[in-house]
């Protein structure tokens, strides 16, 4: 598989203490994105920062939160990013869903797994 040019990328936001059917949301939304397909998806835990609830969530005194923020970053194409949306509408009760243009300038998949 190639993907070059115009894409989409979704970025979810949500605390790492967030589940989906009693799994970790982070994980429900990967394997999500490998059930559907898509062309990867990267999960970040942040140190600190607050959404809707105005919470702060993160370090603090230099700890590590049991609920840090966490974001989920994917890109493909509109069309495969169009398709995970309404999973992430069920899936992400409390966080942000935000969605911009991107442009891919080298994304190649061979297939099967890589060793090095």
């Amino acid at each position: 598989m190639r993907l070059e040019g115009k894409a989409k990328m979704v970025r979810i936001h949500f605390g790492e203490d967030d589940k989906w059917n009693g799994r970790p949301l982070y994980r429900a939304i990967v394997e999500k994105c490998k059930e559907l397909d898509l062309a990867g998806a990267t999960v970040y835990r942040g140190i600190e920062g607050y959404g809707g609830s105005t919470l702060i969530r993160g370090a603090h005194h230099f700890l590590f939160s049991s609920d840090a923020p966490v974001m989920v970053s994917v890109i493909d194409t509109e069309e495969k990013i169009r398709e995970l949306l309404p999973y992430l509408d069920k899936m992400v009760e409390e966080g942000l869903i935000a969605m911009s243009d991107v442009e891919v300038i080298k994304y190649v998949h061979e297939g099967g797994a890589r060793s090095e």
